[in-house]
């Protein structure tokens, strides 16, 4: 085995990075609410937009269509609350009853990809292939956008040929709103 991680570890790893990142949502108030919520939508962005354009397509490849699609639609309903989610007063009551509800989606969400995806991965492609991917991930993830985009959907065409654009939009968003606090 070598020491670099392979695409599913790099995913499930990520997965339960998000359930900490709920935590603290969670558990926070103020303006360290604020920041975990923005880390939270970051990591979901980036996170799913690097799934959309390296290991759906690579599923899919495998036979596993179907079961991606079931994951695309569970994405585009996370990511359409999450986009509501954006830019809300995270002290808000509409806040709390959102963030409870991503946080059911995404897990839920998590869960059907561990169980469902990601077993297939693991049993058609070799290990070469899947630290292919996860190479493929980090460099998806460079370019990813920051902020959910539902109406881009969740193709890996349009994620690839939107994405670097919208990616570069929103860290300009995120640079300018930091320097105005």
């Amino acid at each position: 085995m070598t020491a670099t991680k392979n695409v599913v570890q790099m995913l499930t790893d990520q997965h339960r990075h998000i359930e900490k990142l709920f935590d603290e949502v969670q558990t926070t108030a103020g303006e360290a609410r604020a920041r975990a919520f923005a880390e939270l939508r970051r990591m979901l962005s980036v996170h799913e937009a690097a799934e959309e354009i390296v290991t759906h397509p690579n599923a899919t490849r495998y036979g596993g269509g179907d079961v991606v699609e079931a994951r695309q639609e569970e994405e585009h309903e996370a990511k359409e609350l999450l986009s509501s989610l954006d830019g809300m007063d995270t002290t808000s009551p509409d806040f709390e009853t959102g963030i409870a509800r991503l946080r059911g989606m995404v897990t839920e969400h998590a869960r059907n990809e561990e169980e469902q995806e990601f077993p297939l991965l693991l049993a058609e492609a070799g290990p070469a292939e899947l630290e292919k991917m996860a190479a493929a991930l980090k460099a998806a993830e460079q370019i990813a956008p920051t902020h959910p985009h539902p109406a881009v959907g969740e193709s890996a065409v349009l994620n690839a040929a939107v994405g670097p654009l919208a990616g570069l939009v929103d860290k300009v968003r995120d640079a300018a709103r930091s320097a105005m606090r």
